[in-house]
This record gives C-alpha cells, structure tokens and sequence, in this order.
C-alpha cells in the first residue's frame, strides 16, 4: 500500500475510537475537603462529581490544586478550563460560564447537645459568642451584622472544639464539611455538639468554565445533561454514598 494510503487508513481507524481525540479540559480548585481535595480519594466528592460528567459527555480531564485566587485568576486568563467549586457571583461571569446546580452548600450553626438555643434570626444570636474562620464569607447578613460577638479562629477544628469545651456558644460551617471534620475529632467533641435545625444560607454549587475555552458552552451543555442523567441511574448517589455522604 503507497505510504499515503497507508496514512490516510490510519486516520480513519483513529477516527473510529470512541474519544481518541477528546479535549482534555484543566480541572482547578483549591483545597476544600471533602469537596476538592488533592488528598482525597478522586480529588474528593465534587470533583469526582465534576470529572465523572465530563468523562460521560466526552471530556479527558487533569485537576491541578491551587490557592483560590490563583484558581480564579487562571480561569480568566485560559490556563484551566473548569473551576470545579463555583458559587454563582455577577461578578464571575465575566470570567466564565456557570453550570446548573450540582451540589448544595447548607451553612448550618452548631452548638453544645446541652445549649438551650434556637435560632429563627440572627437578632436572637446576638447575646452568643460565635467562632469563625478568618477570611470565611458565610451569608451577606451574617457578615454584615456588627451585634453578633464574632470570635475569630484559624479553622473549623478549633472553632468546633471550643462550641464542645464551651469556651464559646456557636460556630458554623457548611454541613458536608462539617460532618466531615467531625468524623475525624474525638468521641468527646462529635457527640457534644449538635446542629440547629435551620441553616443560615443555602448556595448552590456549579462548575465555572473559562470563557476563554471555545467550546465553553458545548462543555456546560454536556455537563448538565450527564449530570441530570447520572441522578436519574442512581450513578450520583452512588458517588455521594463513596464519599461518605
């Protein structure tokens, strides 16, 4: 056979492998456990969420962690192609286009089991010292309100630890983080504390994807239609139950 038969063949059977020339997007977020993690197993739950969709719409995918300033600065510029842990913001759009809704973020205060508080208001907080994460933004109205007793701490950790000593009455945390580093604390702080009903905020989580990728709304297209079909084939279930969710 003449050699550019031969060429012309071998482009042909390459053709015919299923996603032998799939684009292989650049996963980034920063660490997040047990969402993103480089840690974990996966990268932790929402990017095995998040990888496992695009693989079904057809997308190879590497993840790189990175602090998230970086992560975003990297998606405006082009050098990643999907954020994998996006809260919606106006302000983000200009750097990419957000997918629908995969995850929900439930910002939920924690107290002593032995603490006789409820919570309907954040008014009703106001006579409560709370520990926070420095640096955390947990609701616009939680951050803005000066009557609360706010007492910054460097983690979660601590923060749960003094709510169990009862050096202070509440802290906060998403549930799915929270539970996650309650796992790993003693017996004496897990079974000390326990979650108000009522959560603070509720934001849905999304992929963000660069602006700067072409094919930026084929990728949230697929995304969304997989993610819509994995829910339906008991797949997503499946992903949250591995995770320990």
């Amino acid at each position: 056979m003449p050699r550019l038969h031969r060429v012309l063949a071998l482009i042909g059977w390459l053709s015919l492998i299923p996603h032998a020339s799939a684009e292989k997007l650049r996963l980034v977020a920063d660490a997040w456990p047990p969402f993103t993690d480089a840690t974990l197993v996966n990268g932790g739950l929402a990017t095995d969420i998040v990888s496992t969709a695009l693989a079904r719409a057809g997308y190879a995918s590497d993840f790189e962690q990175v602090p998230w300033a970086r992560a975003l600065l990297g998606l405006g510029e082009g050098r990643y192609d999907v954020l994998v842990n996006a809260w919606y913001t106006d302000d983000r759009t200009r750097l990419g286009q957000f997918s629908r809704e995969y995850l929900l973020n439930r910002i939920r205060f924690i107290k002593r089991k032995d603490a006789p508080i409820e919570y309907n208001n954040l008014q009703q907080l106001h006579t409560y010292p709370v520990a926070i994460v420095r640096g955390y933004a947990y609701s616009p109205a939680f951050d803005a309100d000066e009557s609360l007793q706010k007492v910054p701490v460097h983690n979660f950790a601590l923060a749960v630890r003094m709510v169990a000593a009862d050096r202070v009455k509440l802290t906060l945390e998403d549930e799915y983080v929270a539970r996650y580093y309650l796992a790993r604390e003693s017996p004496k702080v897990r079974n000390a504390v326990e979650f108000l009903p009522k959560p603070l905020s509720e934001n849905s989580l999304h992929i963000l994807v660069s602006l700067k990728n072409p094919k930026h709304e084929q990728i949230v297209a697929g995304f969304d239609r997989e993610i819509a079909r994995m829910k339906a084939d008991g797949s997503y279930q499946r992903l949250l139950k591995q995770h320990g969710m």
